[in-house]
């Protein structure tokens, strides 16, 4: 995979697919982060003298229509005003993707200018699962530009337009967030031990296939946040309310099984945090995970588990954590998160936030960014990665480029 320093960038338009997928409320950016894990490379271009046209996208728009999907949004408009400041330069904002209003701010630009484009998943073909569709996307945002950069690590699993069809039509190279978030993820492949995987998040569907391949990787796995309800259940234990994947129940058992089989040690939780409701100011208490009220529903760990997650990482040489293990978003119920974050945090060892709302917790509890070795921009391409998967942009960035 060809490195931007090798990439002949003065002088063109640059065509920059980034991952701005910043959280809003309304049109209030509430973490940063993205934008600001960007800027190296879009600096880097623009001293260089490159015509940085930058690619993005912003949540996941609904329709079958470009018309449709804009007039439901989210546009780019708040990003491009963030990274505008950040920049301390103007950052103009195409009103559509690849039509007249995209052909003139690219026409526009001078060397060490940036701009960008309206939302790319405004577009129905750039997500489309035809390959004749995406092609035709990519060739209108090809003709944009001279050359093509990938540094949107966040959406290399995706086989879209942008990622996947677009670098086979110009000369392109991975950007220095790419290089610098696969360097991590090598580093995992061989860990120094103990090696402590953390997961956390809504569901073990997401992660199933993670564990089965960590198992032959991993020391030890804790698991905790709403994944764990579904573990709990599989060991016959009361959940009430909880989120829980009763599908995956004997999926859950196998997982279980494999783990003690190969002598890899699974720890859940021992309590739990009960509440009424799912409210920031719902009526909560603690409770045994083996005696959990039928009528409550879990919303983060206990102090037990606090403890206990605190101790099975104070030797770990390596962590991998993603997902929180609680609802962090009230203050009332994120005190297992921040448990995990500070644990983490206070180790010398090898240390990855993998992205995603764990990633996000780190910043809204207010923790240090250089308390970790790493925090990732992509927990979805970071988790696929740790699954043994291919991700679809990188093999794509790692193809010759086209002929002259």
């Amino acid at each position: 995979m060809k490195g931007l320093d090798s990439l002949a960038v003065a002088g063109r338009v640059v065509l920059l697919r980034a991952d701005l997928n910043v959280p809003l409320d309304g049109t209030t950016i509430t973490d940063d982060g993205r934008i600001r894990a960007s800027l190296p490379t879009i600096n880097k271009l623009r001293k260089r003298g490159a015509k940085v046209l930058i690619i993005a996208h912003l949540g996941r728009p609904k329709g079958d229509s470009y018309a449709d999907r804009a007039a439901g949004g989210p546009s780019l408009a708040p990003v491009a005003a963030r990274l505008s400041e950040l920049l301390g330069a103007p950052v103009p904002l195409a009103t559509d993707v690849a039509g007249d209003s995209a052909k003139a701010v690219a026409a526009a630009l001078a060397d060490g200018d940036v701009a960008m484009l309206e939302n790319i998943r405004f577009e129905p073909a750039e997500t489309s699962k035809d390959p004749a569709e995406r092609a035709a996307l990519a060739a209108r945002l090809a003709a944009l530009g001279q050359a093509y950069v990938g540094d949107g690590f966040g959406a290399l699993h995706r086989k879209h337009a942008s990622v996947y069809d677009l670098p086979a039509l110009l000369p392109h190279a991975a950007g220095d967030l790419v290089e610098a978030e696969v360097k991590v993820l090598e580093r995992l492949d061989e860990p120094a031990r103990p090696y402590v995987v953390v997961l956390g998040g809504a569901k073990p569907s997401d992660k199933l296939a993670v564990i089965a391949n960590l198992l032959g990787r991993a020391d030890r796995i804790l698991i905790g946040g709403g994944m764990s309800y579904t573990f709990l259940a599989a060991k016959g234990y009361e959940v009430g309310n909880s989120l829980l994947e009763a599908d995956r129940i004997d999926e859950v058992r196998k997982v279980m099984a494999d783990a003690e089989a190969r002598g890899v040690e699974l720890v859940l939780p021992v309590d739990l945090v009960g509440a009424a409701r799912f409210a920031p100011d719902a009526e909560h208490d603690v409770y045994p995970a083996d005696a959990f009220p039928a009528d409550r529903e879990g919303v983060d760990m206990g102090p037990a588990t606090r403890a206990l997650f605190t101790a099975k990482l104070a030797d770990a040489a390596t962590v991998f954590w993603n997902g929180p293990v609680g609802v962090f978003e009230f203050p009332a119920f994120a005190a297992g998160t921040r448990a995990v974050a500070e644990a983490i945090s206070a180790l010398p060892g090898f240390t990855v936030v993998g992205g995603g709302d764990s990633a996000a917790a780190v910043r809204r509890l207010g923790l240090p960014e250089d308390g970790f070795s790493h925090i990732s921009t992509g927990g979805g391409a970071s988790l696929e990665y740790l699954e043994g998967a291919t991700l679809p942009g990188l093999a794509a960035l790692a193809e010759p480029d086209p002929a002259s």
